[in-house]
């Protein structure tokens, strides 16, 4: 593809959606039932205005944010989406190391369908997101497995207590299992670069994907009939289950899925060292508010944890906007999956460079030379909502 004409992170979306079958981009671009919490990350974005000083020498700016001791170039990451590689051939190893060569962070999800140990050799900086699973000993096995790869982060998204409704991925044609169908045929026909260029290729190289870091072992193929039980098993973890995992992992421990002050209050007493506050991008409880709006209330509890926001950022004043409300770091899912489809590692290297170069020109437009800078000040309402 010519990335010349990619000129923003949604032009990304729009040259994956022409380029992956309808199914594969109803589920990476889909909510879940009326799409209320998708929408709602976007809007309350749109209902958030800045107001910028003039006459600042911005000439020494710097998009630069110390987290947890590293200096990134950008205070901004790789979120974790799971399969990424059914969408882009690798596509978790591409979004990888496109992030490592960025100096950004990028997140490895747990339902991937390549092995957590490659993504960590390869990238050693990447950081792995697990869902738990639902027996205390596979969860110890799992974390044994995590440190034994050499990650140093390990991210817990705690909002998937059961499997959510995607009514779109039906409606698309998309279903885990994937059950082969004359309509799912027809998709990738009639999509010759994914089908070539991802699909076959992936089968061609490595064999059939297996969701590969469910558990310590590997996990059932995509194709496997039992792949809803072997991800519904949830619905019974508790806090004890963090608990269990703060005394065994001896790395950094972060809490994805926060959206109640209660909740962050409780993730601090156990001792976790940041809290991505997250609606899972509108897929997982529709009506959930934008972490945007639940944001200011939530860092009173943080304490000395690093908030770091997920959810509907898309362009570099995104950015801006929830770091002047208090965020100390954002992560952008989407439009990393779908530059790594239409463009491979130099796909999201641009989508990278993209989102920073909003941001470092947004900085002088707003008028600041460090991102410590911002504040609720920059910023006023442009609706009641707001």
């Amino acid at each position: 593809m010519n990335l010349r004409k990619i000129l923003s992170l949604d032009d990304f979306e729009d040259a994956a959606r022409r380029h992956l079958p309808r199914p594969v981009f109803a589920y990476v671009h889909g909510g879940v039932e009326d799409n209320i919490s998708r929408s709602d990350n976007r809007a309350a974005f749109e209902e958030i205005g800045f107001l910028p000083r003039v006459l600042v020498d911005v000439s020494r700016r710097s998009t630069a944010t110390e987290l947890f001791g590293h200096a990134y170039s950008a205070p901004f990451g790789i979120a974790p989406m799971g399969i990424s590689a059914l969408s882009a051939y690798r596509g978790d190893l591409v979004q990888a190391r496109a992030a490592q060569a960025a100096n950004v962070p990028m997140i490895m999800s747990g339902t991937s369908l390549i092995r957590l140990e490659d993504v960590c050799t390869a990238c050693p900086g990447t950081w792995f997101q697990a869902y738990l699973p639902g027996e205390p000993e596979r969860i110890r096995k799992l974390v044994d497995r995590i440190a034994a790869a050499g990650f140093k982060t390990l991210v817990i998204t705690v909002d998937v207590a059961v499997l959510s409704n995607r009514e779109n991925n039906i409606r698309a044609g998309f279903s885990t299992p994937l059950r082969p169908s004359l309509s799912l045929a027809w998709q990738g026909i009639t999509h010759p670069r994914w089908l070539f260029g991802t699909a076959l290729r992936t089968v061609a190289k490595h064999g059939m994907p297996h969701f590969e870091n469910s558990y310590a072992e590997r996990g059932v193929p995509i194709l496997a009939r039992n792949v809803e039980r072997d991800f519904a098993k949830r619905d019974h973890l508790s806090w004890a289950s963090l608990e269990q995992i703060r005394k065994q992992w001896a790395g950094r421990l972060i809490v994805k899925g926060i959206m109640s002050p209660e909740d962050a209050r409780i993730a601090r007493e156990s001792g976790v060292e940041g809290i991505i506050v997250s609606n899972h991008g509108g897929r997982q409880l529709d009506g959930t508010a934008s972490p945007m709006r639940v944001l200011p209330s939530i860092l009173p509890e943080a304490g000395n944890m690093a908030v770091m926001l997920d959810s509907g950022v898309r362009r570099g004043t995104d950015v801006l906007k929830a770091l002047a409300l208090g965020a100390k770091f954002v992560f952008v899912g989407r439009p990393f999956n779908y530059a790594a489809a239409v463009g491979g590692e130099a796909g999201v290297a641009q989508a990278i460079e993209i989102l920073r170069g909003e941001v470092h020109r947004n900085m002088a437009l707003v008028g600041v030379n460090s991102l410590s800078e911002l504040g609720p000040d920059r910023l006023t309402r442009l609706s009641p909502r707001a």
